[in-house]
């Protein structure tokens, strides 16, 4: 079956599309210069020149594809500083407002297959746009406008990690991790899943890393560079190795494929996603670093969130899924922390955005600052909130954009009154569906804005518990789907 050429949408954080049959070279030249033309209306004002940083992952020709989007915002009239090499994307963020650009387009489809190519654009500001910029991209796409110049603009190179990673040294004491490190005491392994934060933390901490996954591979090994327990069997089998011949700590870090998102492995070979690392990490700035401001979550985040902030007293506001929510908040309004269930972190310590590599930084510090490992940092925690919770979730691929439909129908008119042999007590539509049941857990049930998934997450008292409900979510799903056929 051929593959449907869908238009050009952007989903919770960029364009993304099947190489070569969504996501061309004919398109990328036609989205580009427009991109550029609504950053300028939107930041003209704020930025010092007409410049737009572009840059890229390792992706399969994300790198031809950046210089094509480099040459068409030329003719077009734009200045762009293009990258010499891969990076990070938020790499790419800090650039555009370090340099004064007007933004800046970045070639990566993030965590997606191996199929997949995208293109983010972020704000002068250093962070993703917000919904409205992207709206009017699609719309002037849509009308068929074509930016054009009398005079050609200007192409210049750069180097996006030195400058980059000395600010985030800046951040945390890299001194003090530098020589637990060398010391023997923390072994540290990163996963960089054969993408853009590969490199990375050996740049900025000149200290021994063991780095898995470092070669560059655009199959990614026959999965994804996502940071799931799935997709992560190396880094589980070199944490589970250290254990038995080390009595030291070790801390497993794992960066999705264009380093903004992030995960974790604990000395005893538990993964840790962001629903574990927020909660520490507002505990390090908050408690050892003594810093201060609101924290941001997002509808799919723990409820050890909000009761962390009010421990601490840290006001707490919560969003819809996608970091650029959380970014439209840090512009306003100061946000110590603003997460995503998904790994996407973000610090008014830095530029508003999901910085991966400056998360893993604040988790090292944490772990070195209180001589203790992960796991327990976290148990610490949920004893502080008498709140023990467990958490996972499921990614359903959909037969197709009917079935989407069917389900979302099935939503509106016949809301279950009891999931998993507990009564329904409430129904939030903030993002999708979330059910709070009479047991205090919830059940998250969300499309997604990039993919033909349906995302099904849940919290509750106990892993079983959790499993049982997600259960239940993928039965109903699936059947609603067998009543098509």
């Amino acid at each position: 079956m051929p593959f449907q050429i869908n238009p050009i949408h952007f989903g919770t954080d960029g364009w993304r599309g099947t190489i070569a049959a969504d996501f061309t070279f004919e398109r990328v030249a036609q989205v580009a210069p427009v991109a550029a033309a609504v950053l300028e209306r939107h930041y003209g004002q704020s930025a010092r020149s007409r410049q737009v940083v572009v840059g890229y992952d390792r992706r399969f020709m994300a790198e031809d594809f950046a210089q094509l989007a480099a040459d068409c915002l030329v003719a077009a009239g734009f200045d762009v500083l293009l990258s010499e090499s891969y990076a990070s994307t938020p790499a790419f963020s800090w650039a555009a407002h370090h340099y004064g650009a007007l933004g800046a387009i970045v070639m990566t489809a993030s965590h997606n297959p191996a199929r997949y190519l995208g293109l983010k654009v972020k704000g002068a500001f250093g962070g993703s746009v917000s919904p409205e910029v992207t709206q009017e991209i699609e719309a002037r796409l849509n009308s068929g406008e074509a930016v054009t110049a009398q005079e050609p603009g200007t192409l210049k190179t750069f180097d996006p990690w030195t400058d980059f990673c000395a600010d985030l040294r800046t951040k945390v004491d890299i001194e003090g991790i530098r020589q637990v490190l060398q010391s023997g005491q923390l072994t540290v392994f990163a996963d960089v899943m054969h993408g853009a934060a590969a490199g990375g933390l050996a740049k900025i901490l000149d200290a021994p890393i063991q780095e898995l996954n470092s070669d560059r591979d655009p199959l990614f090994g026959g999965g994804a560079p996502e940071p799931l327990p799935k997709n992560l069997a190396g880094l589980f089998e070199a944490i589970k190795s250290h254990r038995l011949n080390s009595q030291g700590l070790a801390v497993g870090l794992v960066f999705d494929g264009d380093g903004d998102r992030i995960a974790a492995v604990d000395s005893e070979g538990n993964f840790l996603s962001s629903q574990t690392l927020i909660p520490i990490l507002m505990e390090h700035l908050a408690v050892r670093k003594g810093l201060s401001g609101q924290i941001v979550k997002t509808v799919s985040g723990s409820d050890l969130i909000p009761r962390l902030a009010k421990l601490y007293e840290l006001p707490l506001l919560e969003t819809p899924i996608g970091f650029k929510y959380i970014a439209d908040i840090m512009l306003s309004q100061d946000v110590l922390l603003g997460g995503e269930e998904s790994g996407g972190i973000g610090y008014n310590t830095h530029i508003p955005e999901r910085d991966a590599l400056l998360s893993a930084l604040y988790v090292l510090e944490a772990v070195v600052q209180s001589g203790k490992g992960l796991g327990l940092l976290y148990r610490d925690l949920q004893e502080k909130t008498e709140f023990i919770s467990m958490y996972d979730r499921i990614d359903l691929p959909l037969g197709s954009m009917a079935v989407r439909q069917a389900l979302v129908d099935e939503l509106e008119q016949h809301p279950p009154e009891t999931i998993a042999q507990k009564a329904v007590e409430s129904c939030q539509t903030t993002d999708g569906y979330k059910f709070r049941l009479q047991d205090g857990s919830w059940l998250l049930v969300r499309f997604s804005g990039t993919e033909p998934v349906l995302r099904l997450y849940c919290e509750g008292p106990s892993l079983e518990e959790v499993h049982q409900t997600l259960n239940w979510a993928q039965d109903w799903a699936q059947g609603v789907e067998a009543s098509m056929a």
